[in-house]
């Protein structure tokens, strides 16, 4: 398997060294611009869980599918932490640090936070999100991050990145797609508009069908949004044509031929049910029709 872990940060991603993992806790601290709004490599061992922690139900078979995804394809978005002395607590992420650890990983990639940080995360992320290396779900994560740990409205996002609303909003949705699509983005295996017709499908089922057809037959995005109007409308089953008996034939023909209007007789394949249809062109002619029933 290729090094599924080099894509999580291309550049970025960097071992916690002895020096910062004791010395940089607040973000006046020297090296601290090294740690905030870069991935950093934390050992396991570690990292507790916050004791705040809203949720404290995780659903056993879900982690151990979490668990599984990360053995084939590592952690895709990394877990964000709050460093505390020697020691990182977890402030997103909990699920996917359990599943590391089921997943005999020994460290996992994470976003440091300090004491004081904010400023000096902001002007980090929003740097960050200039460099030119950066794959389509890093870049999505980034302005993840500026929107739920700075505050930031994609308003004022947009401004601050140069970038239309839209384009952020198309970005963010990448991160909704499953983690093995979202890791052939980020391996270059398809491109970020492939993800976008994908994340198109509300049904999880048919994303996979169109991500396999995307690889198998090698769709460009035209191709892959094109499918996905044909996953989105399914052909019907054409009608089974019906040949009239000759009787009903018979009786479409003395309809039309006393009501002086066109006439068309459906019938079930057995000929013992069926409905009339009377073709009138203009309210003289439906007239006529009912002045025949009367």
């Amino acid at each position: 398997m290729k090094d599924k872990k080099r894509a999580m940060g291309r550049g970025l991603g960097a071992i916690l060294s002895a020096e910062s993992k004791g010395s940089i806790n607040n973000a006046t601290d020297e090296g601290a611009e090294k740690l905030v709004g870069n991935i950093m490599e934390v050992s396991l061992e570690d990292i507790y869980p916050n004791a705040t922690q809203p949720r404290t139900y995780f659903d056993e078979k879900a982690l151990a599918d979490l668990a599984q995804s990360i053995k084939s394809l590592g952690v895709i978005q990394p877990i964000t932490l709050r460093k505390d002395g020697e020691k990182f607590e977890i402030i997103s992420g909990e699920r996917r640090f359990r599943a590391s650890k089921m997943a005999g990983l020994k460290s996992v990639p994470a976003y440091i936070r300090l004491v004081n940080d904010q400023e000096l995360l902001e002007m980090a992320l929003v740097e960050n999100i200039q460099r030119e290396d950066l794959d389509a779900i890093e870049v999505a994560l980034t302005y993840q991050r500026l929107l739920e740990e700075i505050g930031l409205t994609q308003e004022n996002l947009s401004q601050r990145v140069g970038k239309e609303r839209s384009t952020i909003t198309n970005s963010i949705r990448l991160l909704r797609l499953s983690p093995v699509v979202q890791d052939a983005i980020r391996s270059g295996e398809i491109s970020a508009g492939h993800g976008r017709a994908i994340i198109s499908l509300e049904e999880e089922a048919l994303q996979d069908v169109l991500f396999k057809k995307i690889i198998t037959q090698k769709l460009n995005v035209r191709q892959a949004e094109q499918e996905v109007q044909k996953l989105k409308k399914p052909h019907k089953k054409p009608q089974k044509i019906v040949t009239l008996p000759n009787y009903l034939k018979k009786a479409e023909r003395n309809l039309s031929d006393i009501l002086d209007v066109k006439v068309e007789i459906k019938s079930t394949a057995a000929g013992k049910k069926g409905k009339i249809v009377l073709d009138f062109k203009n309210e003289q002619e439906l007239e006529q029709i009912l002045a025949h029933i009367h």
